[in-house]
Formats: C-alpha cells, structure tokens, sequence
C-alpha cells in the first residue's frame, strides 16, 4: 500500500487524473457487472405484503354466509372472511377441498367430511384458542335444516340430508337420494357455533353484532368497517392459518360506493373496478394504467313462456316465435354479444337448431292455431269463391245496392220446378223469354232482402229443401264497391299464382296482402303487420313482463316487441316500478311471456328450472306460493324430469352428458322458452397489481378463489444453482456468448 502510494505521489497532476479516472471506471465497470450478473441469475418473485383496494357498486348487508344469496357486494366480502368444507376451483372447474377432505360412499349417498387440522377462528388467540371444529359444522347445516330457519331458498338444498358428528374432526353427510351435485352445498362458509349460543333459529338473521363483527376461518379477518363521504370502507388483513396456498397481500381494503360516477370520481385512489361500467357505445370505461378482464357467468337471459297461458300452449306459436327472434339484433341492443341456445351450459352449443329464420317462422305460424287476418279473409274468400262456382245460381259476387232497389235476377227453368224459391220468395216464369225465372230480393226488409255485407241466398225447391246457395256481398258506396271488386280480382290472381298460371314475378302470396276495412287489397311497404287472429277472431296478443333492474332487460324487451309485431303479435312490455311488485307477479305467475335470467352456479344443475317440481301451484292463495318455484315456464314433461333425475343421480360423467344431451333435444321440441344470451362482465384492475387470474367462474365473487396468486410486491432470487459465488464462472460467458 505505501508502494502504491509513493508512486502516486511521484505522479504529475496529469497522471494522477488519469489513474483516478481509470480506477473510478474499473470500478464502475464492477459494479456494473455485479448487476448484470445478478439481473441474468435472479428472478422476479411475488413477495409478500402491500394493499389492494377495490372498488364496487352496491350496498352493505350483514355480512352472513347464511344470508348472502342475492347480494354481489356481500358475498364478496364473506368469501374471504369466511370458509368452507370445499370450494370451487375456477381453474380446474371442480369441488375441492378447503377446510376438510371429503370421502364419496359407492352408492353416492354418504359424505364423510373430515377437517384438516390446526383450523382456527379469526378470533382465536394463543391465551384462548377458538379451533374449528365438527360442533361448528353440525351448527351450520343443522341450523339450517330448522324448520324456522329464515332462509328456505338455502333450506331447500339439505332436504332429505342427516348430519351426524363422528368425532371432533369428523362429520358425515347422508342423503336419502344420490345427488352429485351435493358438495357443491358444501362450499358455503362455516360459522363458529360459540358466538350463536341461546340465539333462536328463527332470529338468526338479527344477529347484527356478528354480522358486522364477523368471525370466520377463511384467508382474511375482518379490521374494520369505515363509513367516508364518497364509500363504506371494508377493511380486510391476511390471517395466519396453516392451510395452503399462501396468500401475498397484507390487506384488502374494499370500498362499496352508491353509484358508478361516485366510483369513477375517486378512481385515482383504487387498484381495482368489480363492475366495470360501459359507455353508449358498449365499451368498458377504463382508465390509462388498468387492465381490463372480460368473463362470463353460467348465466342466461331468457324469454320464458307461460305455458298455464291457452293461447301459449300451441307449439306451433312458440316455435315461430323463436324462428322469428333474432337474438343477435335484441342481444346488440344492450351490446351483448354471448349469444346462446340452451339453458344446459355445458354441453356444446356450436350446431344450433334455432337461427334467426323469418320464413321459417312464418311457416310455423302458418300452422299454429294464429293466422294473419289477411289469410282469414283469404281463406274465407276462397271458400266463397268454391261455393259460387258450384250449383243452379249464378250473378255476380259484389253488388252495388242503395236501401230501397231490388236486386232482379233471372235463371233456366229446366232443373228448377214450379213453387221453387230464393230467399222465401216465389220464382216468376219470365213473360218474354220460354223456360227462364225472375226475382227481386228487396233491400228494404221483410222476406228475402238483401242486408248490407254478406248474404246467403239459397234456392230451395218446392217441399222447401235447398237447392243451390250462393254468397252475395253487397255494398251501398261506390269506394267500398270498387275495393270489394279489386278484392275479388286478388283472388283470382291469388289461384292464377298458386295454379303457376302467371310468370313467377306476377304472383301474390299472403304476405303480398293487405286488410283495410275489412278488404284486401296490396300490401305497401308502410303497411305494418296485421296482429294475428285464432278461429274464434281473438287477437293474439301478450304481456311481456321483465325487471327494472337491470335497466337492460327493458330495452331488449323493447327489441322483441318490434321483432314480434313483424310476425304479427300484439306485445305489451310491462316493467313494475319496484322490485316487490315485480317479485309479486313473479309469484303469481301474472305474465305471457317473462324476460329474465337464471344462474347455474358452479354445478350447472338445471333441475331446479326446468323439473316440474319447480312449477308454482297456483291456488289463489298467498301462503302457497313457493319461493322456491324456479321452474317459470310452468313446464312440466314426464321425459324432460326423466332425464333431469339422471343427470343428478349419476357419479358417471358419460352418463350423465349423453342424459344431457337428450334433453337438448327435449326442450328444443317442447320450446319453453326462448335463450337470448348471456351477460358479458368487465372486471378492471390496475397495471401494478400482478398475478390476477380468474378462469371459470361461477359467481362473481369466485375471482378471489384465485386472490392466492394476486400480488403487488416482488423480491429477487436466485436461480437454482445459482449465487454469488457463480460470479468469476459467469465472467467468461460474457466472451462466448454464453449464460
């Protein structure tokens, strides 16, 4: 060192400039080396810690796994508060275990849950542990199965089910039916029976101090609950637990705000969008910096039909119907564009059955009980143009007579004998002319005149037996007569076209006709369509019945009512100012046809729809009414319910898909309803927010399933094999291309 720095000292200014400027490079280039070294032998990993806020539309409920059906904010929250025996994975689109494993008996009838162990309660401290246990299971599900429990919807899913506690980890399930559908009940969140002690089944849902201090097993505990000026502030923070995975980030703090432009206003301030709403033009409002997620539900929007309804019961008419909706038009309306044509989900729906078809519907409407009135009239003209050109009477079809003439006719006497008459009044023989009659039917009353329309004028012989018949229509204005007559040559080109008598570009067909006072005439290109009519002259006409909200479904409802006017029904779209009377006619069933929309969950089970034992028994009274009645089409089918008991009964995948299948093919036959589409959601979240995955998901609260992954700080590792010893190994890649 002093020889290094006795001839430091023997430099000149110049050199000593120069040897510091080369040492301070040498050093510069070392540490530049270290960095790339360590920037090619490390890798970015997720690190734990860090806050991940969201932001959301809606309202804050009790926070309650027993309670959350309908609420989208607060299953939100309680799916990360809370745990349950099993869970849904969105990646692997099965039932896997969460809090316990599960053992299947062969005849699919016994489920042995058993919890894993180490399971505490956010409320569990090393002075006093709260562990999870089998008493808690039992408390859930039996609490649930207590005939004043208040909630029957989540009721109906452990009927016919027995609970029974083995041990202190252990719970079996048994049901009377096989049902594989059945772990799917099993995800729903535990709740620690400690904190419900002496409270009555039917008061389970006052427990307001539980439900917003909520106390759960699940990945996150609850901190606290903030009321601000903009949002209620839900603040959640990771929970040691010893299952797996691990979760990243430290806190989850979720904002419900009361509307979207509230929610827009403070964006700046959130790292993530559960809703993300769409401008007129369809598009996601989304921020520089966010990254848009498009997903779907196992949802469907759905016309259903009434089949209580008479005039719905004709195939026929339901069949032309769904030819002549065009779901792409009424799905682009609110800019969907998910289209569907089966309420059964899973199951490829690429060879549909059922495209927009208009001539194909108008076909079907052909032969439905309902015609266009133009083909009535068609129909009943042709009928009097048949009658007319057979028998003994001949005149002409239209005739121009003001009250008080007489219509005077004359015919051949050879097939008609002596005291024959037409319409009551005596044949005269004609004095100029040998072997021919006359009469005058009068216009004025009495026997034998003529009224204004249509008459039938019948010839009957002398014992009073009718001869001939003719129809007659008569008229007393000169306008109603030239339309009469221009009717008349329409039927004649009307059979010249159906006789192909006439070039191809001459020819008429119904729905080249118009009625306007009760006459035919040509159909113009502002003609609307003529609403259609049964046998007995009934107008075909139905209430469209859907919700307010979502705000949506009023304008395809709007969409269909045009749609539908084209294939001549009358449609009244009906949307109830509040969400009671609309659940209120639901009940009752107080609708033709009902636009609306279901969810399969994560089963995809459609037996509660469309089985029959979902049709509501409408006897009049309140109290019968079912909460529970899913089946809106009030369709019932002996083979359908078949097939539906099967794909539930059987473990056998196969089985079950081929049961499916059939089905398609039942309800594409039977038409219950009419599959429009369904919804498209945007889910958007900040750039700096890593790791976010969804895969399929079932509710819109199954994201966080995946919130394991989700992480906003990294660290940097090594690559295996690799330290900072691998350093002076390194160095000579850097000359041979090498790592």
């Amino acid at each position: 060192m002093n020889r290094l720095l006795h001839l430091i000292g023997a430099m000149s200014r110049i050199e000593r400039w120069a040897f510091a400027s080369l040492s301070a490079l040498c050093i510069l280039s070392m540490f530049g080396l270290l960095r790339l070294f360590y920037t090619q032998s490390t890798v970015l990993v997720p690190s734990k810690g860090g806050i991940y806020i969201e932001g959301s539309v809606g309202e804050l409920l009790p926070l309650n796994p027993w309670f959350t059906v309908a609420n989208d904010v607060n299953r939100d929250i309680v799916s990360l508060i809370f745990a349950g025996l099993l869970k849904y994975n969105p990646q692997t689109r099965k039932i896997e275990p969460d809090l316990a494993t599960m053992d299947v008996s062969g005849d699919g009838k016994l489920y042995k849950l058993k919890l894993r162990e180490n399971l505490y309660w956010h409320d569990s401290t090393p002075e006093n542990p709260h562990p999870v246990t089998a008493d808690d299971v039992v408390f859930t599900f039996k609490s649930i199965q207590h005939p004043q429990f208040p909630n029957t919807i989540l009721q109906q899913n452990f009927r016919g089910v027995t609970v029974e506690k083995l041990d202190s980890r252990t719970v079996h399930f048994r049901l009377d039916e096989p049902y594989s559908f059945f772990p799917s009940n099993l995800t729903l969140g535990i709740l620690p029976a400690r904190s419900f002690e002496g409270i009555p089944p039917a008061k389970l849902n006052q427990t307001l101090d539980f439900a917003f201090s909520p106390i759960g097993a699940g990945p996150y505990a609850l901190k606290s609950i903030v009321q601000t000026d903009l949002s209620t502030e839900v603040t959640l923070e990771r929970f040691s637990r010893s299952l797996k995975p691990d979760y990243q980030l430290e806190r989850i703090i979720l904002r419900i705000f009361p509307d979207y432009p509230t929610l827009l206003s403070d964006l700046r301030n959130l790292d993530g969008v559960r809703l993300v709403p769409r401008n007129d033009e369809g598009e996601p409002i989304i921020p520089k910096r966010f990254r848009a997620m498009n997903y779907t539900l196992p949802q469907y929007v759905a016309l259903f039909f009434n089949l209580e309804k008479p005039s719905l019961r004709d195939e026929q008419l339901r069949l032309g119907l769904q030819l002549g909706t065009d779901k792409q038009a009424a799905a682009e309306t609110v800019h969907e564009s998910f289209i569907i044509d089966t309420p059964l989900l899973e199951i490829d729906v690429a060879d549909w059955r059922y495209n927009f078809d208009p001539q194909s519907a108008q076909g079907a409407l052909f032969s439905s009980h309902w015609n266009l009135p133009e083909k009535v009239r068609l129909q009943r003209l042709l009928e009097i143009r048949e009658a007319n050109d057979m028998g003994l009477l001949s005149l002409d079809p239209v005739v121009l007579l003001d009250t008080g003439a007489v219509l005077t006719f004359t015919g051949s006497s050879v097939d008609v004998k002596p005291g024959s008459r037409v319409n009551g009044i005596p044949l005269q023989p004609l004095p100029t002319q040998s072997g021919a009659w006359i009469v005058g039917l009068p216009t004025h009353g009495g026997t034998g005149s003529l009224r204004i329309g249509e008459n039938l004028i019948r010839l009957t012989n002398e014992k009073g037996a009718t001869m001939d018949s003719f129809y007659l229509n008569r008229v007393t204005d000169p306008k109603q007569y030239r339309a009469a007559e221009g009717e008349q040559k329409l039927v004649d080109l009307f059979l010249a076209s159906r006789d192909g008598k006439i070039p191809a570009e001459e020819r008429i067909a119904v729905q080249d006709l118009a009625l306007e006072n009760g006459m035919l005439r040509r159909r113009t290109s502002e003609d609307p369509v003529s609403v259609r009519v049964n046998d007995a002259g009934e107008v075909l006409s139905l209430t469209l019945l859907t919700s307010a909200s979502p705000p949506s479904y009023r304008r395809v409802a709007e969409a269909i009512s045009e749609q539908w006017a084209a294939l001549g029904v009358k449609v009244t779209v009906e949307v109830p100012e509040t969400q009671d009377a609309f659940q209120s006619r639901l009940l009752r069933r107080e609708y033709d046809v009902l636009l609306f929309g279901q969810s399969l969950l994560d089963n995809l089970d459609s037996y509660p729809y469309w089985h029959s034992s979902g049709v509501q028994k409408l006897t009049g009274e309140r109290r019968d009414l079912r909460l529970d009645a899913y089946n809106l089409s009030q369709y019932s089918s002996f083979k359908a319910d078949s097939l539906l008991e099967t794909a539930r009964r059987t473990r056998d995948e196969n089985e079950r898909l081929e049961a499916l299948q059939e089905l398609r093919e039942v309800l594409k036959k039977d038409v219950p309803a009419i599959f429009l589409y369904s919804p498209l959601y945007t889910f958007a979240h900040h750039e700096d927010v890593l790791g976010v995955e969804f895969g399929t998901l079932s509710l819109h609260s199954d994201r966080f399933l995946t919130l394991h992954r989700w992480y906003v700080k990294q660290d940097r590792v090594f690559q295996p094999g690799k330290s900072w010893l691998s350093f002076l190994g390194w160095i000579p890649s850097l000359f041979s291309g090498g790592d």
